[in-house]
């Protein structure tokens, strides 16, 4: 008999989506304001500028699979 995984009503509401959105845009512009810190060479510019890529990459994705249909819009 296959059991079913039991889940707190708080894990299957859907969070803001507006709210993430804007969290990881701040974010990456935290990252990128970090450039101008007292720190030698470009490895750590490296980092900070791939991190704050890749989150901006992430909201873009969701903006568009949400758009096209592809991703279901209460999760």
């Amino acid at each position: 008999m296959a059991e079913e995984p039991v889940y707190a009503p708080d894990q299957l509401k859907p969070g803001n989506r507006r709210q993430a959105r804007t969290g990881a845009l701040v974010t990456a512009g935290i990252l990128l304001l970090m450039l101008w810190g007292n720190h030698e060479g470009n490895t750590e510019n490296v980092y900070l500028i791939g991190s704050a890529a890749a989150l901006i990459l992430v909201v873009l994705v969701d903006v568009v699979l949400r758009r096209n249909g592809l991703k279901p819009e209460d999760h």
